[in-house]
């Protein structure tokens, strides 16, 4: 009778060793799957940041291809009167190099040459100034005033007008306020593709203040000397 307790002990054994092991396998399963989605989650949690870095970089490089003003740069909302021939300029205060504040209205008993170029430190724009920096003391032996005047910030000015030795003032629009009442902001053709920008342009301006005359699409070669030639008649 012995013997047969003995097989039922050992039956027992084993299915207690079956089911142990079951269970082992059963939490080292549960383990894996557990592991194995929490790698996942994290790497598509990766994905998923590296996809929003992406787009934002990409919107980035977008904004600033499109030739369009950077957040940094206010575009003017300007609706005050334009700056018409034969018309009192505008009223419209600028910012300018040497902590100076110009308001274009209030400039009397001189003649005023107001050039809008593009940017600083530009090879055309750069040359402009210079030719106007050449004739400058028969600008003023003339009774004129020269500005030039951009886009660009006043420390980028000054940097400008320092590398460059410019004997006269340039003024910042960064708002465009100026460039609006001037009508010079216009879309250009750069490397291929569509730009906004300031288009290369000179105003004259008599002593009484109205506008006498002006140059839009300026060609920079002899330019200047237009512009003497002409402040000399008036």
């Amino acid at each position: 009778m012995a013997q047969p307790k003995t097989t039922a002990k050992k039956t027992l054994s084993k299915t207690t060793k079956k089911a142990k092991a079951s269970r082992k396998l059963s939490v080292a399963k549960h383990t894996t799957k557990k592991a194995v989605t929490k790698k996942v989650s994290k790497k598509t949690a990766t994905k998923s940041s590296t996809a929003k870095k992406t787009a934002a970089k990409k919107m980035t490089i977008t904004a600033k291809s499109s030739g369009k003003p950077s957040t940094t740069v206010m575009v003017s909302n300007y609706q005050g009167p334009k700056a018409g021939l034969n018309q009192d300029v505008p009223s419209i205060t600028v910012t300018g190099t040497s902590g100076q504040t110009i308001e274009l209205a209030s400039l009397r008993g001189k003649k005023v040459v107001l050039y809008f170029y593009p940017k600083d430190a530009t090879p055309g724009c750069t040359i402009e100034g210079h030719d106007f920096s050449k004739l400058y003391e028969h600008f003023k032996a003339a009774n004129t005033e020269v500005f030039g005047i951009s886009r660009d910030s006043i420390k980028s000015h000054e940097k400008f007008k320092e590398t460059e030795c410019f004997p006269f003032e340039l003024l910042s629009d960064e708002n465009e306020t100026a460039c609006s009442a001037f009508g010079v902001i216009k879309m250009k053709n750069m490397y291929g593709r569509q730009v906004r920008g300031i288009e290369r342009s000179t105003f004259i301006i008599d002593a009484n203040g109205k506008l006498v005359k002006e140059w839009r699409g300026v060609k920079v070669p002899g330019h200047v000397d237009e512009v003497l030639e002409f402040v000399k008649s008036i």
